[in-house]
């Protein structure tokens, strides 16, 4: 059974104004997704998944369809407030979503084999999409997710300060805690965070989440559960969100699962500051040269 792409899309239309408007990194207009989804397709995925926004839709499908007609399967889900909402009254002033795992359990009826969920707009490089597409057909389970890690070095942004799920594994590379780090940036030799205690230095060779994710099917259940959960103890929170963090964290310490920690050489490339977009064309650019990427992904 191929694995699942699921792209977690809902909240490109308010960073960009306007789907027609999504940036463009390659040189013949290809977005940071149409990287991830060929590389998904050269590593064996037999279908992507897009979660969006309903009212965009129509423009969204305009752009991917043409392009992806005959390459990968495509499905489209759209992730609403009151999708898989226990039976509570939300306030009225909560207009949005409940973040990026109930974005995730909004795929419930189009996804039934293993898959992998990434952000729309990190570009992930080829390596971690061979490394989750081996995970997705031979290492999955209901015991066993993943998490594809990153060097904390190559994530950073030279325009700012950064927030990354620092990730501590045991000696078999295995998850035993994710903690978000807020305002993590380079100095010196060094790289560290800050937070209301002061400066603290993180270690360099760091094994970093970017929200690349492997999971069988079977989690959509606890997922669901779990989210019953958080909006009963959350909803009077607008602000409130529900992440994947949160569900690894109650895999590994509650339902004793084990998240393996896969690391890849991939350098990562993502737009945090709109500063940091000139970088990331000039770095596909440089991909592109090298061959490892045709000049027009879809041509």
């Amino acid at each position: 059974m191929q694995p699942t792409l699921l792209i977690l899309a809902a909240g490109m239309a308010s960073r960009y104004g306007s789907m027609k408007q999504i940036q463009s990194f390659g040189p013949s207009g290809e977005t940071i997704m149409d990287y991830s989804i060929y590389d998904a397709v050269r590593a064996g995925f037999g279908k992507v998944v897009f979660i969006i926004r309903k009212d965009f839709a129509e423009d969204f499908k305009a752009i991917f369809e043409p392009k992806l007609k005959g390459k990968i399967e495509t499905a489209y889900v759209f992730q609403e407030r009151d999708a898989y909402l226990p039976d509570v009254t939300v306030p009225a002033e909560r207009t949005k979503p409940w973040g990026t795992a109930h974005a995730v359990l909004c795929a419930r009826e189009v996804v039934k084999e293993p898959f992998a969920v990434i952000n729309a707009d990190d570009f992930y490089g080829k390596d971690s999409f061979e490394k989750a597409a081996a995970f997705l057909t031979t290492g999955c389970n209901d015991k066993t997710y993943a998490i594809i890690g990153y060097e904390l070095a190559k994530t950073l942004s030279d325009n700012g300060t950064v927030s990354r799920g620092v990730c501590e594994v045991d000696a078999d590379n295995k998850l035993i805690s994710i903690k978000e780090r807020t305002k993590i940036y380079q100095e010196g030799e060094k790289i560290v965070y800050e937070d209301t205690d002061g400066k603290h230095e993180v270690p360099y060779n760091s094994s970093v989440s970017m929200n690349f994710w492997c999971f069988p099917p079977s989690m959509f259940d606890a997922t669901e559960k779990l989210f019953h959960e958080f909006v009963k103890n959350n909803y009077t929170d607008i602000k409130s969100e529900f992440f994947i963090p949160l569900l690894g964290d109650e895999f590994v310490q509650k339902e004793g699962g084990t998240i393996q920690v896969i690391p890849t050489s991939a350098q990562w490339f993502g737009v945090t500051y709109k500063e940091d977009a000139p970088d990331v064309k000039a770095s596909v650019e440089q991909l592109v040269t090298n061959g490892e990427y045709p000049a027009s992904l879809w041509g």
